[in-house]
């Protein structure tokens, strides 16, 4: 991601809060690096919203097709792995056809921080981040 501003990288800032009966939050905010212009008003994002943001724009997002379906193919192949290891059957399950944006939707919401950081690598569309607004360029 680039800041829509300045041009400047992206980065994630963790900050913790601690409530009086003792739970701890973590939040996760995005924001200019401010590396181009120390004066960028481009403002901080939790991950939170972002996330979100980019679940609504997955449909227009250009994804490397073929590198997300090696991915799916891999985590489907661990999966059968699994199965046989626990039910011990020799039946093979057929995968039909791969919703490629339905699993990156289900990754953005559901997946390891890993699993979303790989999903957004496979992007080939570039993403700005403007006055809390993500945006396909």
């Amino acid at each position: 991601m680039v800041c829509g501003l300045c041009g400047s990288g992206i980065s994630a800032d963790g900050k913790f809060k601690k409530y009086k009966n003792g739970t701890v939050q973590r939040f996760v905010y995005n924001g200019c690096t401010k590396a181009r212009g120390a004066d960028c008003k481009c403002g901080y994002t939790e991950e939170k919203e972002i996330l979100k943001q980019f679940e609504e724009l997955i449909d227009k997002i250009n994804l490397n097709e073929i590198e997300v379906k090696e991915r799916i193919k891999a985590d489907v192949e661990r999966f059968l792995k699994m199965q046989k290891l626990f039910v011990e059957t020799k039946d093979k399950i057929a995968v039909p056809s791969i919703d490629i944006r339905g699993y990156a939707k289900y990754v953005l919401k559901e997946g390891s921080n890993l699993e979303k950081r790989e999903l957004l690598g496979c992007l080939k569309s570039k993403i700005l981040l403007s006055q809390k607004k993500i945006s396909l360029e």
